[in-house]
């Protein structure tokens, strides 16, 4: 890494430990160093409701507040006239399209714009997975998150490719922004994610609340499903190696949401996505994603696999032959791997 500052890396592990054996303390210290916020949703409303044009699904537009910045809109997806259901938070990837938010992954009354479509087709083998997911019998809670559609920071574009080329070069803006208020941009989308997963669990027609993600929708999967005890299930597809095998043009790929400060000085990323064990745990590994080393992600296979020792039911590694991506054969196994993994009907005392 730092191609002429090899040495870096060796000094720098000098005096102090990089990617350590996680503890029993290791979610809360997950939670002050990402610098996470008390957040809630609030004043939700019912913005719109609609039935989905093949009559199998009903769908509402939600808008909630959590304090700061625009209200946040998000879809929920279940079957038409189903009853309590297992819910699912549905996370839309960074992808470096900002313009959008919910819309990557779930259909909404007008259907997807044509940047929506080219992105599916690129990540999601041309599905709104969302909708495939809720026609299983769950109900999909997708929501924007901040900076990203409803929640799109004021910046000089009036176009989706103008808006995405802008919030790119800004997103370090943003990042050292929130570093200098004690969060981090990691922190400030847990803590939203966080708020949503609480108003699905609080629904008298949800029965449990599991989690699932793509590249950056997985990271923040993952993160959900570490700093909250009460999520039953996560997936998180694409976005699993070790830190310790990123080479420069890995870190070079990825956004800040994978690298918020300290986080290293506390374990290596798979630990942090394992630290909710026993809990159940599905990781997709895509051998041919040019983001990961694949070192990295059988060097990941095997922390989670560890940590999980003592209930290697809990957790499930698949390795799919694709690039950087959820298609539909990674879709159909992990959908089938929710269908299995409910817990009971919870509700959470906080």
């Amino acid at each position: 890494m730092l191609e002429g500052f090899q040495g870096l890396a060796e000094i720098a592990a000098r005096g102090r430990v990089l990617f350590p054996a996680p503890g029993p303390g290791l979610r809360a210290a997950l939670r002050d160093a990402l610098g996470v916020l008390d957040l809630s949703a609030d004043g939700v409303r019912v913005e719109r409701r609609w039935v989905s044009a093949d009559g199998e699904l009903e769908g509402e537009e939600l808008s909630w507040t959590v304090g700061f910045g625009p209200r946040t809109r998000a879809y929920l997806l279940r079957p038409r006239g189903a009853g309590p259901l297992p819910g699912i938070v549905a996370m839309h990837c960074h992808a470096g399209m900002k313009w959008a938010g919910k819309e990557k992954i779930a259909d909404g009354p007008e259907g997807p714009s044509t940047e929506v479509v080219r992105l599916r087709g690129q990540l999601y083998g041309g599905r709104a997975y969302a909708c495939d997911l809720a026609r299983r019998g769950f109900a999909v809670l997708v929501h924007d998150v901040f900076a990203w559609g409803s929640r799109r920071l004021p910046l000089a574009a009036n176009t989706p490719d103008d808006y995405d080329r802008a919030a790119r070069e800004h997103e370090h803006v943003v990042a050292k922004a929130c570093t200098v208020l004690g969060t981090s941009f990691a922190g400030v989308l847990a803590s939203e994610d966080l708020a949503a997963a609480a108003y699905l669990r609080s629904r008298p027609d949800v029965t449990s609340v599991s989690a699932i993600g793509l590249s950056g929708g997985g990271a923040r999967a993952a993160l959900l499903g570490a700093l909250d005890p009460d999520v039953a299930s996560v997936v998180v597809a694409a976005m699993v190696s070790s830190f310790r095998d990123l080479r420069e043009e890995h870190v070079a790929s990825h956004s800040w949401m994978l690298f918020p400060p300290g986080l290293t000085g506390l374990a290596d990323w798979p630990h942090v996505i394992s630290s909710r064990a026993p809990a159940p745990l599905l990781v997709l590994y895509a051998t041919a994603d040019p983001l990961f080393p694949i070192q990295g992600m059988h060097r990941a296979h095997e922390q989670i696999t560890e940590t999980y020792r003592n209930a290697p039911q809990g957790y499930t590694g698949l390795f799919f032959d694709a690039p950087h991506c959820f298609n539909a054969p990674m879709q159909e196994a992990a959908f089938t791997w929710l269908t299995e993994n409910q817990t009971p009907a919870h509700k959470s005392s906080a």
